[in-house]
C-alpha cells in the first residue's frame, strides 16, 4: 500500500520497495510517485505511451550508477552484479551495461519504519564478488518542504565508486511544457561546454542562467553536463507562471554534473552526486525540495 506523508500544504505519495515499480533501473527505496501542493500535482510520468508503473519512471525516482552498475565489468556472463537500492542483477551477455535494459533481479533485503512526518527505508545488499553495502533513505515532510536523506555504508571488501541522481519527473498540475515554464540554475550555462545537446525542434532556449521554451516540444530533448565540468552548488528552480507555483531542489553538496531531459509532458533536471567509499566507510548526503507560490 502506498505510504502518504501529508500536511496542510504538501502530500507525498511513496511506494514501498516491493510495490508497483519493479524494474532494474531506479532505486526501490522510497519511490516518491507523486508530490502534491495544495491539491495540485507537481509530478508526472516518464512516458505517455505506457501505463506500466512496474517498468517506467514517475514522480521523483533516483538511480545509482546510470553509466555502469557496481561490479558489472568484472562479472562474467551469467554472473550477478550490484544495482544499489535494487539488488543483484544477472549479466546476460558481454555488451556494455545499459541502464534501460531488463536484467533478472535478486532483490536486496528491505526494512521500513514510519513516523507521522517521515519514513525510513533500510536496504541491505547481498554480499557478492567483494561488494556489499547498507543503504538508508529517510524522507521527511516539513511545512512547505521535504528532504530526502541518504546514508550509504560500504560493508564489502572493495571500494564503491559510483554516482547517484534524482530523475525529477516534473509537470505542474499536468500542464504541458511551454512558454509559461522557466527553469533556473545557480550557475552560468555555457552551451559550448555541454557534452551532448539534443534539441531537434529548437524549442528549448538556453539563457545565461535559465532555460525557457518557445512552445511545447513534441520530441524529447536532452542536455548533458550543463556545468561544463565545473564544480557548482547543486540546485535548480522550476517556475510555472500560469499556476504561479515554483518547486526547487537543493543538495547539500557540490556537483560537476547536471543533466536535463524532457518531453512535451514532463521536465527532468538531474543533479548528480559523486560517491567514493572505502571499505568500512560511509557517506551521507541530502536533497531538499521547497514548494511555494510566486507572483
Amino acid at each position: 500500500m502506498t505510504h502518504i506523508l501529508k500536511n496542510k500544504n504538501l502530500e507525498i505519495h511513496i511506494d514501498l520497495p516491493l510495490e508497483n515499480y519493479q524494474f532494474s533501473r531506479f532505486d526501490w527505496t522510497g519511490k516518491i510517485v507523486k508530490v502534491k501542493f495544495k491539491n495540485k500535482c507537481l509530478t508526472g510520468i516518464e512516458r505517455l505511451d505506457s501505463e506500466d508503473n512496474k517498468t517506467s519512471g514517475q514522480g521523483l525516482f533516483n538511480e545509482f550508477g546510470i553509466d555502469t552498475a557496481l561490479g558489472y565489468e568484472a562479472a562474467k556472463t551469467g554472473d550477478w552484479f550490484h544495482k544499489i537500492g535494487v539488488g543483484l542483477l544477472k549479466k546476460n551477455d558481454d555488451t556494455p551495461y545499459f541502464f534501460i535494459k531488463a536484467y533478472e533481479i535478486n532483490p536486496s533485503e528491505f526494512k521500513i519504519a514510519t513516523k507521522s512526518n517521515k519514513i525510513l527505508i533500510n536496504c541491505k545488499s547481498h554480499d557478492h564478488n567483494g561488494y556489499s553495502y547498507i543503504l538508508k533513505k529517510e524522507i521527511e515532510l516539513n511545512d512547505n518542504s521535504f528532504a530526502i536523506k541518504y546514508f550509504l555504508k560500504n560493508t564489502g571488501d572493495k571500494p564503491i565508486n559510483t554516482n547517484e541522481y534524482n530523475h525529477n519527473f516534473l509537470a505542474i498540475d499536468k500542464d504541458l511544457i511551454g512558454t509559461h515554464y522557466i527553469l533556473k540554475f545557480p550557475f552560468e550555462l555555457r552551451p559550448e561546454l555541454f557534452t551532448e545537446t539534443v534539441n531537434p525542434e529548437q524549442k528549448v532556449a538556453i539563457g545565461l542562467k535559465d532555460i525557457t521554451f518557445k512552445s511545447t516540444p513534441e520530441e524529447q530533448f536532452f542536455f548533458s553536463n550543463l556545468t561544463g565540468g565545473d564544480m557548482v552548488n547543486a540546485g535548480w528552480e522550476l517556475i510555472n507562471l500560469e499556476h504561479q507555483i515554483a518547486i526547487s531542489e537543493t543538495g547539500n553538496f557540490q556537483t560537476n554534473k547536471v543533466n536535463l531531459w524532457g518531453w512535451k509532458h514532463v521536465i527532468s533536471p538531474e543533479l548528480f552526486f559523486n560517491i567514493s567509499i572505502e571499505t568500512g566507510q560511509s557517506i551521507e548526503w541530502c536533497r531538499t525540495y521547497n514548494v511555494y507560490q510566486v507572483k
